[in-house]
């Protein structure tokens, strides 16, 4: 597979991998066929597509647009091309039969970036990012509002602030939630030694640092590999490829990064007043991040949204995986933001996508925003009560009118079919209650035996075809993934495996399940990527672990086969820490604890950093001992078998294949 020099990126919760790109498949993405086309007609005579609200908002207050937003690396690299997009998404332009009608209108929307002043003292940078970069206007400073993904994308949005707006210093960032893209440039904005200071503040919802840190590391490379199918990131930017991610265009490459805050909110109607402008916080865990925050403005009558309402339906849970949202939590909390600042707003802004004015409808737009999760949670709930399981129920679940028709409802991010099934899983789990659901065989396993009885692989192919031919695309998929799992060198069966998800892909709302579509069709027709990593865990991110949350990921990374039978207690003494464990490993588990063990196999006295080292790759633990920043007491080997107990995670695996 031919390698070429751009890279990719792609954020799991928090895990940034960066590696070159390979070169797109020599297939080009077929058309859109008739039933394709069909299907995107319908949805365009469905929706109020004469309303175009939206898009007076998403350009109100456009103070400047480059004409071409290409941002590199310190070293030349593109980590962000917004015109891969622009140029083929233009507003005046109807969507190619291979693009749902709504998505491409979502498209259009995220595709807008620049500065836009938002009201007196607010300014947004759009469009550099996943993310937005919001700045607001303090007497002497800026106080920033969620810092992007990247250390490049958040300094090249400043730099277009500075040029119209003028130096000024940051004053207090402010992170809304524990997801990389709202903290992961922040030492694009400051200086650590200013955070140190008491220059600068950085403030946080309570268990901030604890779900930025173990919600990237721990799932993070099953997490990443599934965010590459989510987000599309090795997808051609095409009216056949990838178009668009529904909260914004897709995720940026480059560095990613956290400082340790300074303050942590942990009471809803904390105030808080920096350099003369007052914040009122509101709580909101366990919406759409477990550590989430809503800012309140009194003397701008502006209400930040965090990422808890944004312009689009959300996840309950996500494809690229995390644990499932609680959908009736987050109706509460919005219904809280309308009772505690309801009454005196008059703009409303979030993280992504573009702003609202005007109280009347900011409260209509919260209120349907509330009931949008509310209605998935209680007609979900009441369907399971009936027995259905989360398939009949995603089958079944439709919205009402009032907010079928609500373009900040539809599914260009969540979907109504997928977050009804989180709501099953959230309260039944994973079986259905039949039986032979209960121990059934894995893909593999079972693939064989459907073959065997379909009467065989090309018999199964030639039905297929000709329901193929027929539009019925969803039953073609389950039928030939058997084919293909039963005998991955099938190619007619790929093929044809390939050709379904695509248009399955055009056809989709949803931003992601485009993605994830097309990229399965991709790796069915060129295999699965195996491209050099530059690395799964962002270093600030296991620098700041600790001693507690470091072992807990060094546990799941244990193989327990290989540690069956084994038997090791290793003191461990954090030099710069003052602090001292023991590691066990015993039944094929790792255990640690504060109580020493009296004999152990062996004692090692270092520093964090020499661990974390280590962990990233960055020093051998054999080159520590020999420099002496390691110090080992005892058994030397039982360390180096310690370690040999570990894996180490590939992001390559096979989805699409066995």
């Amino acid at each position: 597979m031919k390698i070429s020099s751009r890279l990719i990126g792609v954020v799991a919760l928090g895990v940034l991998i960066t590696a070159p790109a390979a070169a797109q498949s020599p297939v080009v993405g077929k058309p859109a066929t008739a039933a394709t086309k069909a299907a995107n007609a319908a949805v365009q005579e469905a929706l109020p597509f004469n309303d175009k609200q939206d898009f007076e908002d998403a350009e109100r207050g456009l103070m400047d647009r480059p004409e071409r937003l290409l941002i590199k690396d310190k070293n030349g690299a593109v980590v962000w091309d917004a015109n891969s997009y622009s140029d083929f998404i233009k507003l005046d332009a109807p969507a190619p039969d291979t693009v749902n009608p709504s998505l491409w209108r979502n498209a259009q929307l995220n595709a807008l970036y620049g500065l836009y002043k938002v009201s007196d003292r607010i300014y947004q940078v759009r469009g550099y990012d996943l993310s937005n970069l919001t700045v607001i206007q303090s007497d002497t400073g800026w106080l920033v509002f969620d810092t992007m993904t990247t250390v490049e994308t958040s300094r090249a949005a400043m730099d277009l602030v500075e040029k119209h707006l003028g130096k000024r210093p940051v004053k207090a960032v402010v992170h809304s939630h524990s997801h990389v893209d709202h903290y992961g440039g922040v030492r694009g904005l400051v200086d650590e030694a200013d955070v140190k200071a008491g220059k600068v503040k950085i403030i946080v919802p309570e268990g901030f640092m604890e779900h930025a840190i173990s919600e990237n590391v721990t799932a993070g490379n099953a997490m990443s590999r599934r965010a590459i199918f989510m987000y599309g990131a090795l997808l051609p930017r095409s009216p056949t490829g990838g178009v668009n991610a529904g909260l914004g265009m897709t995720n940026p490459l480059g560095e990613n990064t956290l400082i340790e805050p300074t303050d942590i909110i942990t009471k809803s109607g904390t105030e808080m007043t920096i350099d003369g402008v007052k914040m009122v916080f509101q709580l909101t865990p366990g919406t759409e991040a477990p550590a989430e925050m809503n800012t309140y403005f009194p003397q701008l009558r502006a209400l930040w949204m965090a990422e808890n309402t944004t312009n689009t339906m959300h996840n309950i849970l996500t494809l690229r995986g995390a644990q499932v949202r609680d959908a009736k939590n987050w109706a509460h909390y919005i219904d809280e933001t309308i009772a505690l600042y309801g009454d005196n707003v008059d703009v409303k802004f979030q993280s992504h996508h573009w702003p609202m004015w005007g109280h009347d409808r900011i409260i209509d737009y919260l209120k349907k925003q509330r009931d949008l999760y509310k209605y998935i949670h209680d007609q979900s709930v009441r369907m399971l009560n009936m027995g259905y399981t989360g398939e009949e129920i995603s089958e079944m679940i439709k919205l009402p009118p009032e907010l079928e028709q609500l373009w900040s409802g539809r599914g260009y991010y969540g979907s109504l079919r997928h977050n009804s099934r989180a709501v099953y899983q959230r309260y039944m789990g994973w079986y259905d209650g039949n039986p032979s659901d209960l121990n059934n065989l894995p893909p593999e396993m079972a693939a064989k035996k459907y073959v065997e009885y379909m009467g065989g692989a090309s018999d199964i192919v030639k039905r297929a075809k000709a329901d193929f031919d027929k539009g019925e695309y969803r039953w073609v998929a389950t039928a030939l993934k058997h084919v293909v799992f039963a005998d991955p060198s099938n190619t007619a069966a790929k093929e044809l495996l390939a050709d379904a998800y695509e248009q399955m892909g055009y056809q989709a709302e949803s931003g992601p399940w485009r993605s994830v579509y097309l990229q399965g069709a991709s790796e069915l027709r060129t295999g699965t990527p195996d491209l050099p990593l530059a690395g799964t865990d962002s270093p600030d991110t296991i620098r700041a672990m600790p001693p507690e949350m470091l072992f807990d990921y060094m546990a799941v990374k244990l193989n327990g086969e290989r540690a069956a039978g084994k038997n090791l207690n290793l003191n461990i003494n954090f030099s710069d820490l003052g602090e001292a464990y023991t590691l066990s490993v015993e039944n094929g588990v790792l255990n640690y604890s504060t109580k020493l063990a009296a004999n152990p196999d062996s004692t090692v006295t270092l520093t964090k950093k020499s661990l974390d080292d280590v962990q990233l790759g960055d020093a051998k633990l054999k080159d520590l001992v020999a420099s002496g920043d390691i110090k080992v007491e005892g058994n030397e080997d039982a360390w180096a078998q310690f370690f040999g107990l570990m894996d180490e995670f590939g992001l390559w695996f096979n989805i699409v294949t066995p």
